[in-house]
């Protein structure tokens, strides 16, 4: 049984319309229908034991509503991350409430939240997460949807990652979306974690294969992004690659069980 680190979902109110508008931003068709309850056949279908699901507030007063959604929908098998908004007033009272609701940690979006990864007004969000030993699972990269400016690049996270050395960072689609070869010249083979969600979909096989058997194998992560990609073909797809056997199980379950049990109080 694996675990994907990087899924999404929305309300049942909700999928009817954010899928069909996130469909036409970023020109893709989703593989399910925004529901948890189609994210749980999914992985039902594909063999997946638990979904990380990563929630985006794109506006500060979302919070106390993802905050309540995440709490209503968690269960054995979906693990939520709620999200705040870097123009929140109360950031680091908001990271306190996820820390009290036993939550495992945030997602954040540059693009979706207009922010620069390594600017210094997130700064006392990042030491608010390390001070309550949370998650942070962050897309970086370029992003399908939007214009190719350079928020969240593999430089910004190794200034991140340098700069706050005890944040528990996941980056998102093996580092920063087409961005792999600077991924590959700055990242690979650094204690950072990558999962790789939207990744095998556009790499070489080779160049993937090369990147994944030379980044710290205790450091990656399965993800497929599901809905945006279907999770039973992403696992073929990791598998395709013919890892070695103790890679894969690494990559599909034991890393992300390790950070699962070391977060949080």
């Amino acid at each position: 049984m694996c675990i994907d680190f990087h899924t999404h979902a929305f309300p049942d109110h909700l999928a009817a319309t954010a899928i069909p508008y996130l469909e036409k931003e970023g020109n893709i068709q989703a593989r399910l229908d925004g529901t948890t309850t189609d994210l749980l056949r999914s992985m039902d279908r594909a063999g997946i034991d638990k979904s990380v699901l990563c929630s985006i507030a794109t506006r500060p007063e979302q919070f106390d509503a993802i905050l309540a959604w995440s709490g209503a929908i968690r269960s054995e098998r979906l693990v939520p991350l709620p999200s705040v908004h870097p123009e929140s007033e109360t950031l680091t009272e908001q990271i306190r409430k996820v820390a009290d609701a036993g939550f495992v940690g945030i997602k954040l979006h540059p693009y979706y939240q207009q922010f620069t990864m390594d600017e210094e007004r997130i700064f006392p969000l990042y030491e608010a997460l390390i001070r309550h030993n949370l998650l942070l699972v962050i897309h970086t990269g370029y992003d399908i949807a939007f214009p190719r400016t350079p928020l969240c690049t593999p430089s910004r996270i190794l200034a991140v990652s340098e700069r706050f050395p005890d944040l528990l960072l996941i980056t998102t689609h093996l580092g920063g979306w087409d961005d792999w070869d600077e991924v590959e010249r700055l990242l690979i083979g650094k204690p950072i974690h990558m999962e790789i969600s939207f990744a095998l979909d556009f790499l070489e096989p080779e160049q993937a294969r090369r990147m994944l058997s030379a980044h710290p194998s205790d450091y990656l992560l399965f993800g497929s992004d599901s809905p945006w990609a279907d999770q039973g073909e992403s696992l073929g797809m990791l598998r395709a690659l013919n890892l070695p056997d103790g890679l894969i199980r690494k990559i599909t379950r034991h890393n992300a069980e390790t950070l699962l049990t070391r977060v949080g109080r």
